[in-house]
């Protein structure tokens, strides 16, 4: 989502639009990312292009100006790579794929996703802790994206503490939902900030995109659930995902 647009068609709307108005906002919003990515990914490919016949001319300098001018153009082959990895960004927010639904067996996720990070965390002295209930029921989803968006949010909670910290994943049945809490020891999050974490390119860390939080959101949106987020009073975050109970023909 583009900077400012949001907030102008949220007080364009109002502060609590009907359904249909946020229908048309979304649709309204996915249009513009997507017109803005193919005109400007048209212009990249070009100059992708002429990068590419310059380093064929460059056999045609003395050895020490070709250095000089490789150097460069690595600079600019760099730059121009970045920007392409936004522009697909911005298209893969603009085309949602389908989902692929089938029984989910969540704790199997779960636990592969805290295996898959335990390894990084543990080299910044981090510990990954799961807690899983005994016996819970399948639902019905696609277990890549969830497995997605389960990544997505271990991984912001890793990025959030610092060495020697800590971050606790909790699975289990409420009131007809499957719940997972992730809790992190980190600072939390600016409680003015909060209303805003899951726009995408929204970040507060240096080393992230802004984008996995949103994705995470969107996941658990099509699968019919929600995901929320609030600080700890003790410090640190919270964030919790609840997808309904939902069997094969529901």
């Amino acid at each position: 989502m583009l900077p400012g647009v949001e907030s102008i068609l949220a007080n364009a709307l109002g502060q609590d639009p009907p359904a249909s108005a946020v229908a048309e906002k979304r649709d309204l919003l996915e249009r513009l990312l997507g017109r803005l990515a193919h005109e400007i990914r048209n212009p990249l490919s070009s100059l992708d292009i002429h990068v590419q016949l310059l380093e064929e001319d460059l056999g045609a300098l003395a050895p020490a100006l070709r250095q000089q001018v490789n150097g460069r153009l690595e600079i600019i082959r760099g730059e121009l790579h970045r920007l392409t990895s936004v522009v697909e960004n911005f298209l893969r927010l603009t085309r949602p794929s389908a989902l692929d639904l089938e029984p989910v067996d969540l704790a199997k996720i779960v636990n592969h996703v805290c295996e898959l990070l335990r390894p990084e965390a543990a080299a910044r002295e981090i510990d990954i802790t799961a807690q899983v209930a005994a016996a819970l029921p399948r639902v019905i989803g696609d277990p890549v994206r969830l497995t997605q968006a389960l990544l997505n949010l271990l991984i912001n909670a890793v990025q959030a503490v610092a060495a020697k910290g800590r971050v606790e994943v909790n699975v289990q049945p409420v009131d007809g939902r499957l719940v997972v809490m992730i809790r992190d020891n980190g600072p939390g999050i600016p409680p003015e900030k909060l209303s805003a974490i899951f726009d995408p390119y929204f970040t507060t860390k240096p080393e992230g995109s802004g984008l996995g939080l949103w994705i995470a959101q969107q996941i658990v949106t099509a699968h019919g659930g929600n995901l929320t987020v609030h600080n700890a009073p003790e410090g640190g975050a919270i964030f919790t995902l609840s997808l309904p109970f939902r069997t094969e023909g529901k």
